[in-house]
């Protein structure tokens, strides 16, 4: 998956920010797992990139939230 930049987050429905995310949890539980069991990393910044883009879509969704 792409990582998205705040721009494209507050582009999205509520729908679409809650499959993101869930894919991107999803990304990066892989990810730490390949790593976890000794496989190396085939992007080393990809783990934080992913994070990075959770949060954002977190901040977006709470901040609709705090809105209504």
């Amino acid at each position: 998956m792409a990582i998205l930049r705040m721009k494209e987050i507050r582009k999205m429905e509520g729908k679409d920010m809650d499959k993101n995310l869930k894919d991107l949890r999803l990304e990066l539980s892989k990810e730490r797992a390949s790593i976890n069991i000794g496989a190396s990393a085939k992007s080393p910044g990809r783990v934080k990139e992913i994070r990075r883009t959770v949060a954002r879509i977190l901040t977006v969704k709470r901040e609709r939230e705090i809105k209504k």
